[in-house]
């Protein structure tokens, strides 16, 4: 039987898992190994250390073992612990063990990746450069591009943009953020002169009118997964990034202000950030591009 392999100690709470919680055999394989690797460490380290036995320090010592190991990623180490948490707790519930070792055992900090973003050149190819389809959704679509990579803006806000959004006279757009909050965003005039072109043929197309800003070729208004095909589709054709998305502009446009020298907290607000952490991790993204050019170019880096 799958349990039998497992050490004694190990199988009650396997049996709990499969029997009472109906876990997958993976699911009971990946726990009762990480089990075992932990088991077998407590005995390398105290032949009379078991399972019932163990304290915090135990933990947290196999903890750093498995991260001195570059096999092991913080994802990987925190799902070790994570079975150890659900198998402390059953011990604890059976009265088996009095203390959780678990309680004050904090995992490693996954490293979060820095966002994708694509370069300017690559940008430029893809606005001056790209052919796009005749007529109404070639328009539309080279728009959309050029929307997200001037403005900033999320795939929600882009969506729900109205015509009654948009002040040409001001330059600036309206859009409503996350929790409805609402922010002004300012265009220059490119995207003004642009943003005409395509009113002039979307009204063509659609003499009925329309109140959304951006509409699909039967005049409805877009929806999330329409954009992000359009996006994704004209992205490949300059870029190899593994994400291909309407947030990799997100991340295009704060990364471009920066690199311009445009203060923080006016690229916060752009972006209708609540926090400045939030923003600041764009600053660690052009950092890493700065290195890369200093690594290129310097004759001793």
């Amino acid at each position: 039987m799958l349990i039998d392999s497992f050490p004694e100690a190990v199988k009650p709470f396997l049996e709990y898992l499969l029997y009472e919680l109906n876990r997958s055999e993976k699911t009971i394989v990946a726990y009762g190994t990480d089990l075992k690797d932990f088991e077998r460490y407590l005995k390398e380290t105290d032949a009379l250390l078991d399972l019932t036995k163990a304290s915090a320090d135990n933990v947290r010592n196999w903890m750093v073992r498995l991260m001195g190991d570059n096999r092991n990623s913080a994802a990987s180490v925190n799902r070790k612990l994570s079975s150890l948490r659900s198998y402390y707790r059953f011990l604890l519930r059976k009265g088996v063990v009095k203390v959780n070792p678990m309680l004050k055992v904090v995992g490693p900090k996954k490293k979060k990746p820095l966002p994708s973003f694509v370069r300017e050149k690559d940008m430029d190819s893809l606005l001056d450069g790209t052919s796009f389809a005749e007529g109404f959704e070639g328009c539309r679509d080279r728009l959309i591009l050029e929307m997200f990579y001037a403005t900033g803006m999320r795939l929600s806000e882009l969506i729900g943009l109205d015509d009654v959004d948009v002040d040409f006279s001001a330059r600036q757009i309206k859009v409503t953020g996350k929790r409805n909050k609402q922010r002004l965003i300012p265009f220059g005039d490119e995207l003004l002169a642009d943003m005409l072109i395509y009113i002039k043929v979307r009204n063509e197309t659609f003499p009925e009118g329309t109140d959304a800003f951006f509409v699909l070729k039967n005049g409805k208004r877009m929806y999330p997964m329409s954009v992000y095909g359009l996006v994704k589709r004209n992205l490949s054709k300059v870029v190899t990034l593994k994400k291909r998305s309407p947030h990799v502009l997100r991340h295009t446009f704060a990364t471009a202000m920066l690199n311009d020298n445009a203060e923080l907290r006016a690229v916060k607000e752009l972006l209708g950030h609540e926090s400045l952490a939030t923003t600041e991790i764009y600053t660690h993204a052009t950092f890493e591009e700065l290195k890369k050019v200093y690594e290129q170019a310097h004759p001793r880096a």
